[in-house]
């Protein structure tokens, strides 16, 4: 049987491909489960310090395999709550991997599609990919996504296009924050492979811990702690090698270490 992944390494840049491409990678039990797995090991990988997450075929992700929501719906309520918990696991791992993480957006994304690109720090997409929450047209809602998908697009946005379920072209994508840019098909790779170099030159640990810094800032409400606790990172990262060295190479009008010279 054909993987449903693929999970190749270039240098500090690891590229994690859907491959079932004849069903437009949509999501079934054995997907979320090699998805996480996969991301898991990226994380735990200390050679990595990029996430490529790019799809085959005409379809970034369909969101739920058919015959997997044909299942689930026979299933018990509880047998449905484990199936969702482990998606949600998915969506947790990808958006609090410990890298920079790239969607590379191919193709059109429905569903569980639009939560993997939301998850993701980078979302490039190209000209004529089509976007979709369409669950409530099943009488469902993105309720496992909706925490990443809300973050990207906002309230004012979900709330509509949750409701509505209606299909938004890639321009529409990028007005409202699921994408970041959107380019020709035939520029994707060029687009991606500009981000993975701006996102080497940073430091690594610095990089890597953007997100959390982010999460952090937007889930404080104490102004106080908010500042005490941004003031003891800068410290932090002033004092530590990675900080040392980059200040070093700037005040030396040369290069820090982790640049290839």
């Amino acid at each position: 049987m054909q993987s449903a992944l693929q999970l190749h390494h270039q240098g500090a840049v690891a590229r994690l491909r859907m491959t079932r491409a004849d069903v437009h990678n949509a999501f079934d039990d054995q997907l979320i489960a090699a998805l996480t797995s996969a991301l898991e090991s990226v994380a735990a990988d200390p050679g990595v310090r990029v996430l490529v997450l790019e799809a085959d075929g005409p379809s970034f992700s369909a969101g739920a395999d058919l015959n997997w929501m044909r299942g689930m719906a026979a299933a018990s309520e509880e047998e449905n709550r484990r199936d969702s918990l482990a998606l949600a696991r998915l969506m947790r791992t990808l958006d609090e991997l410990p890298k920079p993480t790239i969607a590379a957006v191919q193709g059109a994304a429905f569903g569980g599609g639009v939560g993997l690109i939301a998850c993701c720090d980078i979302a490039i997409g190209v000209h004529g990919a089509k976007f979709g929450l369409t669950e409530s047209k099943l009488g469902l809602l993105p309720a496992v996504i909706s925490p990443y998908v809300i973050h990207a697009i906002g309230p004012r946005h979900a709330r509509r296009y949750f409701a509505t379920a209606e299909i938004f072209d890639a321009e529409e994508a990028c007005r409202i924050g699921l994408l970041h840019q959107v380019v020709n098909a035939t520029a994707l790779e060029s687009a991606v492979q500009r981000q993975i170099d701006l996102l080497l030159k940073a430091g690594p640990i610095a990089s890597a811990a953007a997100k959390q810094l982010v999460r952090d800032v937007c889930a404080h409400t104490n102004g106080a702690k908010h500042d005490a606790d941004n003031a003891a990172l800068i410290a932090r990262l002033r004092v530590s090698k990675e900080g040392q060295e980059g200040l070093s190479a700037f005040l030396d009008k040369r290069k820090p270490n982790w640049i290839a010279q």
